[in-house]
């Protein structure tokens, strides 16, 4: 592997908050790559030329956040399947002859910390998903791969949950609801907070009924950006509360081996950066 083939970054608008750059070093510290690993401001009007821009460079491999996975997708010349599915990519891996195929690893990473570092058993489960862009789309199709029983997609603009349905395709385990009638809906048992709003600094007002007793609650989002949603699940109250870290550590592992063919060991790394967090 080339040493142009080692540099990396995690493109993303806002981005000052990631904790990749963090994860990938301490992944390299642990296998004994050599690589650099940056976070590149990048609103969604100068993507395309930004990420052009460091492949001449000599980028070799890239992830990318907020609101960037859905462009990403369509900069790509080979996508995985999955990533074909969700339509959305967060991992770019570099074409020997030029351009890019797109992954997306954040639905395998959403699963591996549920199920293997929460012991979560989710299964015929009855998900809740609030959000229906880039972070729904990847990992909706994840979770009913995992064996969920039903998917209910909620966002303030019912076109996007509706567009979302629809490319799941299976209207016998998915559903859309009105966000503004969720109170009057019934209860969920494992809700997922998969909306920018904590990540803009916004709140989302959310009823208590819709947690039912022994509710799994998560939110996609880690750090500040997850607070508000962390702090509303515990009050409703549900009994097992997680924010998003441990799906950043996964979902980075993943995209780690796509690079290097490589696996690190993410629970060091996580508890490193769950200690940094508590702590703040």
């Amino acid at each position: 592997m080339s040493e142009t083939s080692h540099r990396h970054a995690v493109f993303g608008h806002p981005i000052s908050h990631s904790l990749s750059p963090v994860i990938h070093r301490r992944f390299a510290q642990q296998t004994g790559v050599s690589l650099s690993y940056t976070a590149i401001d990048a609103p969604a009007e100068t993507f395309a030329e930004q990420l052009a821009a460091f492949r001449e460079q000599g980028g070799g491999g890239a992830n990318v956040t907020l609101p960037l996975k859905t462009l990403a997708f369509e900069r790509c010349a080979q996508v995985s399947d999955y990533a074909a599915r969700s339509g959305v990519v967060n991992t770019l891996e570099a074409l020997p002859g030029g351009g890019w195929r797109g992954h997306n690893t954040d639905g395998a990473g959403l699963v591996v910390d549920l199920t293997e570092r929460h012991q979560q058993d989710i299964r015929e489960r009855d998900v809740l998903i609030l959000g229906a862009g880039g972070a729904a789309q990847g990992v909706a199709f994840a979770l009913l791969d995992a064996g969920v029983r039903s998917l209910t997609i909620a966002n303030r603009h019912a076109e996007r949950a509706d567009a979302l349905a629809d490319r799941i395709g299976q209207p016998g385990r998915v559903h859309v609801r009105y966000w503004n009638d969720l109170a009057s809906l019934g209860a969920w048992d494992f809700i997922i907070n998969a909306t920018s709003a904590g990540v803009q600094g916004a709140s989302i007002d959310l009823p208590f009924a819709i947690v039912a007793p022994r509710a799994l609650c998560y939110d996609l989002s880690y750090g500040r950006a997850a607070t508000g949603f962390l702090a509303w699940a515990r009050t409703a109250p549900a009994a097992h509360v997680f924010d998003g870290l441990g799906m950043l550590v996964e979902q980075a592992a993943e995209a780690f081996e796509i690079w290097h063919g490589r696996r690190p060991d993410t629970e060091a790394v996580y508890a490193e950066l769950r200690q940094q967090l508590d702590a703040a």
